[in-house]
């Protein structure tokens, strides 16, 4: 491939992979799969390594790279970033309209635009003729932080705008919120959990702490996503109506949720409607704000040195309240985790009676220094489950009790066992009946098998009578049974079984998901399913070659070598299949058994007889794997012409190396 030839087609490949980036993390409605965005971007990265001259800024490549900094630079916005004032109450909004009319000295139609108020962190991003030069936080609103290397990482911000309109300005400033989703939250202070560090409080501190990481591959690790609300230059635009279609134009995210409003009432109508949707929403909001739409106007409103005179933020009510916690409920988990979790006299938060609340683990009640007897302060966010926060000290009376962990299992007595290296406190008898029913409800519910009209509920019920007491008793399950329990008729029984035959049919990763092995969610179950194929296969494997799949780290290929050695795990999988459980073998990448099985292998430099994406589907072909980067992991490093620093990295950790012609001959 010639110069000019590699530059068209990076061209080319730019484009293609903006606009599949833009379908999927803006639009949610990707046209292609995950598989051929992974070629392209390969093939992307390899014409870069051969042509690095041509590597642009905007390069999808260059999301995430260069070196952690020592610390942020300060970043002045030209255009200050106020504040809003808030109001809490309907007769509020009133008095704001007044205001706006006294100062408008007029009695005209305003229009309005009312937006979900995200809890997330506000950031800047300029664009110069397109492209994304520099993002910043708000700080003190005059001066912030330079964060622009954290804010490349956030995927669905855009490198490049996407329209070349001949009105797009030459600068670009947009105002937006950065967030984390309340999904990846809740895992995200799980594995936090796990592994013995501070949780963080709220999804909001979460992506302000990820966004302040000085390695901006920390920060890549955080699925943060990002909207924007406004802009600090001038645009082709008259109001808010026509600004939010042209962001969207130019590929920057809008929230779909944002409305606008021919009067107050209409936008009060639309605050009751996000109230009541906000814990469906997958991520945090706190109220709406209202902004007069006409950028005219505004401009003749004004703003005063804290925040602007045409708009407000309407707040939602607390979802924060004090209770007393009266005690302390240790619950078993399908894992035998310990979960400890508060007793509160009952108290409203956000229009729900709340009784129990998360305490996590031992390590949080004694960081948080709880009490039983003490007022605390109870947060309680969507769905999750409310969490205590802190205790409220000023409350104590002194006839407080310091919460003394058990020592064995509430369920079953065994003693509990909590290694130095977690937090987690566990009860390790496998035939513990609390875990045992955590185990079946994990096995037909939505992570694992599916099984229509086997909730939590009926489980529980099922294992009270004596039908279910292991996860294989669900596919012994017969009419007969089923029709004499209390409530439950032929049709039930019916559904229940025609659901239970359906989940026979099953795939290698959703059981793996399905049967609750430590560090095994679905990802990583799609992962081993890819890699390994069929379930024999994965059950015979070591530590060490669990460790060559890419994504599998040390806890996760323990957790599994452990459970595949437990004789009466593996006495469970001969069960179900057994029972009529089919598992056909997964579509891999890897082939197993093949002359380059185990082995993988690293391409660097220039291959003159075919492409590194060439050489690594043959490799894959031929059984081995390929990988992206050195590592102690790779077997073969395959060097071509001008190979550069990967050579003598892979001389110096003992790497076997391969010229073109040796690799050839090896792949026959």
């Amino acid at each position: 491939m010639t110069q000019p030839q590699a530059e068209s087609r990076l061209t080319n490949l730019r484009v293609q992979l903006q606009e599949h980036a833009h379908r999927y993390y803006v639009l949610d409605d990707p046209l292609i799969s995950d598989a051929e965005y992974d070629r392209l971007f390969r093939e992307l990265l390899e014409i870069e390594e051969r042509f690095p001259a041509l590597m642009t800024a905007d390069s999808p490549s260059q999301r995430v790279g260069g070196e952690p900094l020592a610390a942020f630079t300060e970043a002045v916005h030209v255009v200050p970033m106020l504040s809003l004032d808030n109001i809490f109450a309907a007769e509020e909004l009133e008095g704001f309209e007044e205001r706006i009319r006294r100062r408008l000295n007029s009695s005209e139609q305003l229009t309005w635009t009312a937006e979900p108020k995200m809890d997330g962190l506000a950031v800047e991003l300029i664009y110069e003729h397109g492209l994304f030069v520099e993002g910043s936080t708000r700080g003190n609103g005059l001066v912030g932080e330079n964060i622009t290397a954290n804010l490349r990482t956030v995927r669905n911000i855009p490198l490049r705008l996407l329209a070349s309109d001949k009105n797009l300005p030459a600068r670009l400033a947009v105002r937006g919120e950065v967030f984390l989703p309340r999904r990846d939250f809740a895992a995200l202070n799980q594995q936090r959990a796990e592994q013995g560090e501070p949780l963080f409080a709220n999804p909001r501190n979460a992506a302000a702490g990820s966004l302040r990481q000085l390695d901006p591959k920390a920060t890549a690790a955080r699925p943060l996503s990002f909207f924007v609300y406004g802009v600090a230059d001038a645009v082709p635009c008259q109001t808010m109506a026509e600004l939010f279609p042209w962001l969207q134009q130019l590929g920057l995210p809008v929230n779909p949720l944002i409305k606008f409003c021919r009067s107050l009432a209409e936008a009060e109508e639309h605050y009751r409607h996000l109230q009541q949707l906000r814990h469906e929403l997958d991520y945090e909001i706190d109220g709406m704000v209202i902004k007069v739409a006409s950028f005219a106007l505004q401009e003749r409103i004004g703003s005063t040195t804290r925040a602007p005179r045409w708009a407000v933020a309407w707040k939602f009510p607390a979802l924060e309240a004090e209770a007393v916690m009266s005690g302390v409920e240790y619950q078993v988990g399908r894992t035998g985790a310990i979960t400890p979790v508060a007793v509160l006299e009952p108290v409203s938060i956000g229009g729900a009676v709340v009784r129990r609340a998360a305490l996590h683990n031992q390590d949080e009640i004694q960081r948080k220094g709880l009490r039983i007897g003490d007022t605390v302060l109870v947060r309680r966010a969507g769905d999750v489950i409310p969490e205590v926060v802190r205790p409220l000290i000023e409350h104590r009376s002194g006839n407080e009790l310091a919460i003394v962990f058990p020592t064995d299992c509430p369920a079953c007595g065994s003693a509990l066992y909590k290694p130095d290296s977690e937090a987690v406190t566990r009860c390790c008898n496998p035939r513990c009946s609390a875990q045992q029913l955590q185990r079946i409800i994990w096995f037909a519910g939505k992570a694992g098998l599916d099984i229509e009209g086997l909730g939590p509920k009926n489980v529980e019920k099922l294992v009270a009578a004596k039908l279910l007491q292991d996860i294989p008793d669900i596919f012994c399950l017969n009419q007969a049974q089923l029709a004499q329990l209390d409530g439950w008729g032929d049709k039930s029984a019916e559904r229940l079984l025609a659901a239970v035959k359906k989940a026979k049919q099953t795939t290698l990763a959703r059981l793996l998901a399905a049967l609750g092995i430590r560090h095994v969610g679905e990802t990583t179950a799609e992962l081993l399913a890819n890699h390994f194929g069929d379930l024999a296969a994965l059950m015979r494997t070591t530590t060490e070659k669990l460790l060559t799949v890419d994504g599998i780290g040390g806890q996760t290929a323990a957790a599994l070598v452990e459970y595949f050695a437990n004789n009466g795990n593996r006495e469970l999988i001969a069960r179900l299949i057994e029972l009529g459980l089919s598992i056909p073998a997964a579509e891999r990448k890897p082939l197993h058994g093949g002359p380059l099985h185990g082995m993988i292998f690293l391409f660097t430099g220039t291959l003159s007889n075919l492409s590194r994406t060439e050489a690594a589907e043959r490799v894959q072909q031929l059984g081995g794997e390929a990988a992206s980067g050195i590592s102690k992991k790779v077997t073969h490093l395959v060097a071509g012409e001008k190979a550069g620093s990967k050579l003598k990295k892979a001389a110096e950790i003992g790497i076997v190396i391969l010229n073109e012609q040796q690799f050839l001959r090896l792949i026959g």
